[in-house]
Protein backbone atom coordinates (compact mmCIF):
# COMPACT_ATOMS: atom_id res chain seq x y z
CA UNK A 1 0.00 0.00 0.00
CA UNK A 2 1.52 3.34 -1.02
CA UNK A 3 1.84 5.75 1.90
CA UNK A 4 1.95 9.09 0.12
CA UNK A 5 1.15 10.76 -3.17
CA UNK A 6 3.89 12.29 -5.26
CA UNK A 7 5.13 15.67 -4.18
CA UNK A 8 6.52 17.43 -1.16
CA UNK A 9 4.84 15.92 1.87
CA UNK A 10 6.80 17.02 4.95
CA UNK A 11 6.69 14.46 7.69
CA UNK A 12 5.92 11.45 5.52
CA UNK A 13 9.37 10.06 6.32
CA UNK A 14 9.92 11.92 9.55
CA UNK A 15 12.09 9.25 11.18
CA UNK A 16 15.63 10.46 11.85
CA UNK A 17 18.76 8.84 10.48
CA UNK A 18 22.41 9.64 9.85
CA UNK A 19 23.92 11.44 12.84
CA UNK A 20 20.72 11.27 14.88
CA UNK A 21 18.30 13.73 16.40
CA UNK A 22 21.02 15.73 18.15
CA UNK A 23 22.72 16.45 14.86
CA UNK A 24 19.39 17.49 13.34
CA UNK A 25 18.81 20.02 16.14
CA UNK A 26 22.35 21.32 15.82
CA UNK A 27 21.95 21.66 12.07
CA UNK A 28 18.67 23.52 12.50
CA UNK A 29 20.38 25.98 14.86
CA UNK A 30 23.17 26.48 12.32
CA UNK A 31 20.54 26.86 9.59
CA UNK A 32 18.80 29.63 11.54
CA UNK A 33 22.12 31.42 11.96
CA UNK A 34 22.81 31.09 8.24
CA UNK A 35 19.46 32.63 7.32
CA UNK A 36 20.32 35.65 9.46
CA UNK A 37 23.84 35.77 8.03
CA UNK A 38 23.26 36.57 4.37
CA UNK A 39 21.38 33.53 3.07
CA UNK A 40 20.19 33.82 -0.51
CA UNK A 41 16.66 35.19 -0.65
CA UNK A 42 13.71 34.64 -2.93
CA UNK A 43 14.53 37.62 -5.17
CA UNK A 44 17.92 36.04 -5.81
CA UNK A 45 16.24 32.76 -6.70
CA UNK A 46 14.11 34.39 -9.39
CA UNK A 47 17.06 36.43 -10.65
CA UNK A 48 19.18 33.28 -10.96
CA UNK A 49 16.50 31.18 -12.63
CA UNK A 50 15.38 33.86 -15.08
CA UNK A 51 19.02 34.55 -15.98
CA UNK A 52 19.60 30.86 -16.64
CA UNK A 53 16.69 30.87 -19.08
CA UNK A 54 17.75 34.17 -20.67
CA UNK A 55 21.16 32.71 -21.50
CA UNK A 56 20.36 29.07 -22.29
CA UNK A 57 16.75 28.67 -23.40
CA UNK A 58 16.27 28.86 -27.16
CA UNK A 59 12.89 30.62 -27.21
CA UNK A 60 12.49 29.96 -30.92
CA UNK A 61 12.26 26.22 -30.21
CA UNK A 62 11.89 26.04 -26.41
CA UNK A 63 14.71 23.61 -25.92
CA UNK A 64 17.96 24.36 -24.14
CA UNK A 65 21.31 25.27 -25.66
CA UNK A 66 24.58 23.57 -24.83
CA UNK A 67 26.52 26.70 -23.80
CA UNK A 68 26.44 30.47 -23.61
CA UNK A 69 28.26 31.00 -26.92
CA UNK A 70 25.80 29.33 -29.30
CA UNK A 71 22.98 31.39 -30.84
CA UNK A 72 20.48 28.53 -31.16
CA UNK A 73 19.82 24.91 -30.25
CA UNK A 74 19.81 23.46 -33.74
CA UNK A 75 20.44 19.78 -33.05
CA UNK A 76 22.68 17.37 -31.16
CA UNK A 77 25.71 18.32 -33.21
CA UNK A 78 25.00 22.04 -33.33
CA UNK A 79 24.13 23.90 -30.16
CA UNK A 80 21.50 21.76 -28.42
CA UNK A 81 22.08 20.48 -24.90
CA UNK A 82 22.18 16.70 -24.52
CA UNK A 83 18.87 14.87 -24.84
CA UNK A 84 19.09 13.37 -21.33
CA UNK A 85 19.80 16.77 -19.73
CA UNK A 86 16.79 18.50 -21.27
CA UNK A 87 14.32 16.87 -18.82
CA UNK A 88 16.45 18.03 -15.88
CA UNK A 89 15.98 21.61 -17.09
CA UNK A 90 12.24 20.88 -17.39
CA UNK A 91 12.30 19.69 -13.77
CA UNK A 92 13.73 23.10 -12.86
CA UNK A 93 10.80 24.84 -14.57
CA UNK A 94 8.35 22.65 -12.64
CA UNK A 95 10.17 23.44 -9.41
CA UNK A 96 10.01 27.17 -10.22
CA UNK A 97 6.25 26.97 -10.78
CA UNK A 98 5.78 25.06 -7.53
CA UNK A 99 7.93 27.51 -5.55
CA UNK A 100 6.08 30.54 -6.94
CA UNK A 101 2.74 28.94 -6.08
CA UNK A 102 3.91 28.09 -2.56
CA UNK A 103 5.11 31.67 -2.02
CA UNK A 104 1.83 33.16 -3.21
CA UNK A 105 3.29 34.74 -6.36
CA UNK A 106 0.35 33.95 -8.62
CA UNK A 107 1.45 35.84 -11.72
CA UNK A 108 4.89 34.28 -11.61
CA UNK A 109 3.38 30.84 -10.99
CA UNK A 110 1.18 31.23 -14.10
CA UNK A 111 4.17 32.30 -16.18
CA UNK A 112 6.24 29.34 -15.07
CA UNK A 113 3.38 26.91 -15.64
CA UNK A 114 3.11 28.27 -19.17
CA UNK A 115 6.88 27.91 -19.52
CA UNK A 116 6.57 24.25 -18.50
CA UNK A 117 4.03 23.65 -21.25
CA UNK A 118 6.10 25.46 -23.87
CA UNK A 119 9.21 23.48 -22.93
CA UNK A 120 7.26 20.23 -23.27
CA UNK A 121 5.91 21.20 -26.67
CA UNK A 122 9.31 22.34 -27.88
CA UNK A 123 11.04 19.19 -26.69
CA UNK A 124 8.36 16.98 -28.22
CA UNK A 125 8.66 18.73 -31.57
CA UNK A 126 12.46 18.48 -31.54
CA UNK A 127 12.86 14.91 -30.29
CA UNK A 128 10.96 12.90 -32.89
CA UNK A 129 7.55 13.67 -31.42
CA UNK A 130 8.53 11.60 -28.38
CA UNK A 131 8.51 8.52 -30.57
CA UNK A 132 10.82 6.49 -28.33
CA UNK A 133 11.30 3.90 -31.07
CA UNK A 134 12.92 6.40 -33.42
CA UNK A 135 16.61 5.61 -32.94
CA UNK A 136 18.16 8.21 -35.24
CA UNK A 137 21.33 9.54 -33.63
CA UNK A 138 20.55 13.23 -33.97
CA UNK A 139 17.06 13.84 -32.57
CA UNK A 140 16.14 10.27 -31.64
CA UNK A 141 16.61 7.76 -28.82
CA UNK A 142 19.47 5.30 -28.72
CA UNK A 143 20.60 4.87 -25.10
CA UNK A 144 18.33 3.47 -22.40
CA UNK A 145 19.10 6.01 -19.70
CA UNK A 146 18.41 8.91 -22.09
CA UNK A 147 14.85 7.62 -22.31
CA UNK A 148 14.48 6.85 -18.60
CA UNK A 149 15.38 10.38 -17.49
CA UNK A 150 12.48 11.55 -19.63
CA UNK A 151 10.23 8.86 -18.14
CA UNK A 152 10.83 10.35 -14.69
CA UNK A 153 10.18 13.96 -15.69
CA UNK A 154 7.07 13.09 -17.66
CA UNK A 155 5.66 11.30 -14.62
CA UNK A 156 6.50 14.30 -12.45
CA UNK A 157 4.74 16.59 -14.92
CA UNK A 158 1.64 14.42 -14.74
CA UNK A 159 1.72 14.60 -10.93
CA UNK A 160 2.12 18.38 -11.08
CA UNK A 161 -0.37 19.24 -13.81
CA UNK A 162 -2.66 16.22 -14.23
CA UNK A 163 -2.42 16.09 -18.03
CA UNK A 164 -2.99 12.56 -19.26
CA UNK A 165 -0.56 12.97 -22.16
CA UNK A 166 2.33 13.17 -19.72
CA UNK A 167 1.35 9.92 -18.01
CA UNK A 168 0.77 8.15 -21.33
CA UNK A 169 4.21 9.12 -22.63
CA UNK A 170 5.89 8.27 -19.33
CA UNK A 171 4.44 4.78 -19.24
CA UNK A 172 5.15 4.22 -22.92
CA UNK A 173 8.80 5.21 -22.48
CA UNK A 174 9.20 3.03 -19.38
CA UNK A 175 7.83 0.01 -21.26
CA UNK A 176 10.07 0.72 -24.24
CA UNK A 177 13.18 0.66 -22.02
CA UNK A 178 12.16 -2.41 -20.01
CA UNK A 179 11.04 -4.62 -22.89
CA UNK A 180 12.86 -3.22 -25.90
CA UNK A 181 11.36 -2.43 -29.30
CA UNK A 182 10.34 -4.80 -32.04
CA UNK A 183 10.78 -1.96 -34.50
CA UNK A 184 14.32 -1.12 -33.40
CA UNK A 185 15.22 -4.74 -32.73
CA UNK A 186 16.74 -4.40 -29.25
CA UNK A 187 15.77 -6.79 -26.48
CA UNK A 188 15.33 -4.19 -23.73
CA UNK A 189 17.33 -2.93 -20.79
CA UNK A 190 16.02 -5.43 -18.25
CA UNK A 191 18.15 -8.57 -17.79
CA UNK A 192 15.64 -11.29 -16.93
CA UNK A 193 18.45 -13.81 -16.37
CA UNK A 194 20.92 -12.03 -14.10
CA UNK A 195 18.92 -9.00 -13.00
CA UNK A 196 19.56 -5.30 -13.31
CA UNK A 197 19.35 -2.98 -16.31
CA UNK A 198 21.73 -2.74 -19.26
CA UNK A 199 22.84 0.77 -20.17
CA UNK A 200 22.40 0.60 -23.95
CA UNK A 201 21.95 -1.61 -26.99
CA UNK A 202 24.63 -2.39 -29.58
CA UNK A 203 24.93 -1.46 -32.38
CA UNK A 204 22.48 1.42 -32.54
CA UNK A 205 21.21 0.78 -36.07
CA UNK A 206 20.98 -3.04 -35.98
CA UNK A 207 20.91 -4.21 -32.34
CA UNK A 208 22.04 -7.58 -31.10
CA UNK A 209 20.87 -9.06 -27.79
CA UNK A 210 22.87 -7.78 -24.83
CA UNK A 211 25.64 -10.04 -23.60
CA UNK A 212 26.10 -10.95 -19.95
CA UNK A 213 29.22 -8.80 -19.64
CA UNK A 214 27.68 -5.63 -21.12
CA UNK A 215 27.59 -2.64 -18.81
CA UNK A 216 24.91 -2.12 -16.17
CA UNK A 217 25.40 1.46 -15.03
CA UNK A 218 24.05 3.16 -11.94
CA UNK A 219 22.68 5.85 -14.26
CA UNK A 220 20.10 3.45 -15.68
CA UNK A 221 19.44 1.20 -12.69
CA UNK A 222 18.56 3.76 -10.03
CA UNK A 223 16.65 6.09 -12.40
CA UNK A 224 14.62 3.00 -13.37
CA UNK A 225 13.69 2.58 -9.71
CA UNK A 226 12.80 6.28 -9.45
CA UNK A 227 10.65 6.02 -12.58
CA UNK A 228 8.88 2.86 -11.44
CA UNK A 229 8.12 4.28 -8.00
CA UNK A 230 6.99 7.64 -9.37
CA UNK A 231 4.66 5.89 -11.80
CA UNK A 232 3.37 3.71 -8.96
CA UNK A 233 2.26 6.92 -7.24
CA UNK A 234 0.62 8.25 -10.42
CA UNK A 235 -1.35 5.41 -11.98
CA UNK A 236 -4.99 4.75 -11.03
CA UNK A 237 -5.81 2.40 -8.19
CA UNK A 238 -7.51 -0.82 -9.22
CA UNK A 239 -6.15 -0.76 -12.77
CA UNK A 240 -6.36 -4.15 -14.47
CA UNK A 241 -3.09 -5.70 -15.55
CA UNK A 242 -2.47 -5.39 -19.27
CA UNK A 243 -1.91 -8.70 -21.01
CA UNK A 244 0.78 -9.56 -23.55
CA UNK A 245 4.55 -9.79 -23.72
CA UNK A 246 5.22 -6.04 -23.92
CA UNK A 247 2.52 -4.29 -21.89
CA UNK A 248 2.49 -0.51 -22.28
CA UNK A 249 1.05 0.06 -18.81
CA UNK A 250 1.30 -1.59 -15.41
CA UNK A 251 -0.57 -1.65 -12.15
CA UNK A 252 0.68 0.15 -9.06
CA UNK A 253 1.62 -3.17 -7.55
CA UNK A 254 3.64 -4.17 -10.61
CA UNK A 255 5.55 -0.88 -10.70
CA UNK A 256 6.36 -1.33 -7.02
CA UNK A 257 7.54 -4.88 -7.71
CA UNK A 258 9.78 -3.68 -10.56
CA UNK A 259 11.21 -0.90 -8.42
CA UNK A 260 11.97 -3.24 -5.54
CA UNK A 261 13.64 -5.77 -7.82
CA UNK A 262 15.97 -3.34 -9.58
CA UNK A 263 16.81 -1.59 -6.31
CA UNK A 264 17.70 -4.95 -4.76
CA UNK A 265 20.03 -5.74 -7.66
CA UNK A 266 21.54 -2.27 -7.42
CA UNK A 267 22.22 -2.51 -3.70
CA UNK A 268 23.87 -5.90 -4.14
CA UNK A 269 26.00 -4.86 -7.11
CA UNK A 270 26.48 -1.08 -7.03
CA UNK A 271 26.25 0.05 -3.39
CA UNK A 272 28.78 -0.12 -0.58
CA UNK A 273 26.68 -0.34 2.59
CA UNK A 274 29.74 0.26 4.75
CA UNK A 275 30.44 3.71 3.31
CA UNK A 276 27.38 4.85 1.35
CA UNK A 277 29.22 5.15 -1.96
CA UNK A 278 27.50 4.21 -5.22
CA UNK A 279 29.54 2.56 -7.98
CA UNK A 280 29.42 3.88 -11.51
CA UNK A 281 28.86 0.49 -13.16
CA UNK A 282 29.39 -3.23 -13.24
CA UNK A 283 30.12 -5.46 -16.20
CA UNK A 284 29.06 -9.08 -15.80
CA UNK A 285 30.60 -10.79 -12.78
CA UNK A 286 33.56 -8.40 -12.68
CA UNK A 287 34.25 -6.02 -9.83
CA UNK A 288 32.17 -2.84 -9.76
CA UNK A 289 33.77 0.34 -11.02
CA UNK A 290 33.81 2.33 -7.78
CA UNK A 291 34.23 5.68 -9.47
CA UNK A 292 31.73 7.92 -7.70
CA UNK A 293 29.57 10.66 -9.22
CA UNK A 294 27.21 13.04 -7.47
CA UNK A 295 24.29 12.23 -9.78
CA UNK A 296 24.55 8.50 -9.07
CA UNK A 297 24.54 9.24 -5.35
CA UNK A 298 21.51 11.43 -5.99
CA UNK A 299 19.44 8.95 -7.98
CA UNK A 300 20.21 6.28 -5.38
CA UNK A 301 18.95 8.65 -2.69
CA UNK A 302 15.78 9.26 -4.71
CA UNK A 303 15.18 5.55 -5.28
CA UNK A 304 15.66 4.88 -1.56
CA UNK A 305 13.33 7.67 -0.44
CA UNK A 306 10.58 6.67 -2.85
CA UNK A 307 10.74 3.06 -1.68
CA UNK A 308 10.66 4.23 1.93
CA UNK A 309 7.63 6.39 1.20
CA UNK A 310 5.89 3.44 -0.40
CA UNK A 311 6.72 0.76 2.14
CA UNK A 312 7.75 2.37 5.41
CA UNK A 313 10.76 0.04 5.59
CA UNK A 314 13.46 1.90 7.50
CA UNK A 315 16.39 0.32 5.63
CA UNK A 316 15.56 2.44 2.60
CA UNK A 317 15.77 5.67 4.61
CA UNK A 318 19.02 4.53 6.22
CA UNK A 319 20.52 3.84 2.78
CA UNK A 320 19.45 7.28 1.55
CA UNK A 321 21.20 8.96 4.48
CA UNK A 322 24.32 6.84 4.01
CA UNK A 323 24.57 7.95 0.39
CA UNK A 324 23.97 11.61 1.31
CA UNK A 325 26.54 11.46 4.11
CA UNK A 326 29.10 10.06 1.67
CA UNK A 327 28.66 13.08 -0.60
CA UNK A 328 28.94 15.54 2.29
CA UNK A 329 31.84 13.89 4.11
CA UNK A 330 33.86 12.14 1.41
CA UNK A 331 33.17 13.68 -2.00
CA UNK A 332 32.94 17.36 -1.09
CA UNK A 333 35.91 19.67 -0.44
CA UNK A 334 35.67 22.26 2.32
CA UNK A 335 31.91 21.86 2.21
CA UNK A 336 31.64 22.41 -1.56
CA UNK A 337 30.23 19.83 -3.95
CA UNK A 338 32.78 18.34 -6.36
CA UNK A 339 33.06 19.59 -9.92
CA UNK A 340 33.80 17.20 -12.77
CA UNK A 341 35.12 18.73 -15.95
CA UNK A 342 33.42 16.46 -18.49
CA UNK A 343 30.93 18.80 -20.15
CA UNK A 344 27.63 17.04 -19.34
CA UNK A 345 28.86 16.26 -15.83
CA UNK A 346 28.10 19.82 -14.77
CA UNK A 347 24.45 18.86 -14.44
CA UNK A 348 25.18 16.38 -11.66
CA UNK A 349 24.42 18.95 -8.93
CA UNK A 350 20.97 19.68 -10.41
CA UNK A 351 20.12 15.96 -10.29
CA UNK A 352 21.50 15.61 -6.77
CA UNK A 353 19.41 18.62 -5.67
CA UNK A 354 16.18 17.03 -6.91
CA UNK A 355 16.60 13.94 -4.76
CA UNK A 356 18.10 15.66 -1.75
CA UNK A 357 14.91 17.75 -1.60
CA UNK A 358 12.95 14.52 -1.16
CA UNK A 359 15.25 13.41 1.64
CA UNK A 360 15.28 16.79 3.40
CA UNK A 361 11.62 17.75 3.17
CA UNK A 362 9.68 14.52 2.64
CA UNK A 363 11.76 12.68 5.20
CA UNK A 364 12.54 15.46 7.65
CA UNK A 365 16.31 15.14 7.24
CA UNK A 366 17.07 18.83 7.69
CA UNK A 367 20.61 18.20 8.90
CA UNK A 368 21.69 18.56 5.26
CA UNK A 369 20.31 22.08 4.81
CA UNK A 370 23.41 23.97 6.06
CA UNK A 371 25.57 22.05 3.58
CA UNK A 372 23.20 22.64 0.67
CA UNK A 373 22.67 26.31 1.45
CA UNK A 374 26.39 26.78 1.95
CA UNK A 375 26.90 25.62 -1.64
CA UNK A 376 24.21 28.04 -2.79
CA UNK A 377 25.90 30.96 -1.03
CA UNK A 378 29.29 30.05 -2.45
CA UNK A 379 28.10 29.59 -6.01
CA UNK A 380 25.86 32.65 -6.06
CA UNK A 381 28.47 34.93 -4.51
CA UNK A 382 30.95 33.85 -7.22
CA UNK A 383 28.53 34.31 -10.14
CA UNK A 384 29.16 36.45 -13.18
CA UNK A 385 27.43 39.63 -12.02
CA UNK A 386 26.74 40.83 -15.56
CA UNK A 387 24.85 37.77 -16.80
CA UNK A 388 23.90 36.50 -13.31
CA UNK A 389 24.91 32.96 -14.23
CA UNK A 390 27.04 30.60 -12.18
CA UNK A 391 29.85 28.25 -13.09
CA UNK A 392 30.32 24.68 -11.96
CA UNK A 393 33.18 25.41 -9.56
CA UNK A 394 31.23 27.12 -6.84
CA UNK A 395 34.22 28.39 -4.85
CA UNK A 396 35.79 30.22 -7.81
CA UNK A 397 34.67 33.58 -9.27
CA UNK A 398 33.20 33.45 -12.78
CA UNK A 399 34.35 36.14 -15.20
CA UNK A 400 31.93 37.77 -17.68
CA UNK A 401 34.00 36.70 -20.69
CA UNK A 402 33.81 32.97 -19.93
CA UNK A 403 31.84 30.62 -22.15
CA UNK A 404 29.80 28.54 -19.70
CA UNK A 405 27.96 25.36 -20.56
CA UNK A 406 24.34 25.06 -19.48
CA UNK A 407 25.14 21.89 -17.54
CA UNK A 408 27.54 23.64 -15.16
CA UNK A 409 25.32 26.71 -14.94
CA UNK A 410 22.28 24.68 -13.87
CA UNK A 411 23.57 23.53 -10.48
CA UNK A 412 23.18 26.66 -8.36
CA UNK A 413 19.76 27.74 -9.69
CA UNK A 414 18.54 24.15 -9.30
CA UNK A 415 19.65 24.19 -5.65
CA UNK A 416 18.13 27.64 -5.13
CA UNK A 417 14.72 26.61 -6.47
CA UNK A 418 14.56 23.70 -4.05
CA UNK A 419 16.31 25.06 -0.96
CA UNK A 420 15.32 28.72 -0.85
CA UNK A 421 15.37 29.93 2.74
CA UNK A 422 11.94 31.52 2.31
CA UNK A 423 8.50 30.01 1.64
CA UNK A 424 9.17 26.60 3.18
Amino acid sequence: MLLAALGSVPGVCAASCGDGAGAVKGAEAAEAANVADGDVGLKDVWLAYDAFNDVYLDTGKYIYKSDSSVPAAVDRFNGAAAIWCQPIYWDMAMNAAALAERCGERRRAREYRELCRRIFEGERAHYAGFDFEDNNENTGWFIYDDIMWWTISLARAYAAFGEEEYLRLSERSFSRVWYGSERVGDTGSYDAVSGGMFWRWYPIADPEPNRSDDGKMACINFPTVVAAMTLAECVPEGRAAEQGGRPATHTRERYLEMGREIYGWGVENLFDAATGRVADSRHGSGRPDWTTHVYNQGSFIGASVLLYRATGERRYLENACLAADYVVKEMSHDGILPFEKGIEQGIYTAIFAQYMAMLVYDCGQRQYLPFLRGNIRAGWSNRDGERNICGGEYSLPLSPDRTVDSYSASGIPALMLLFAAECE
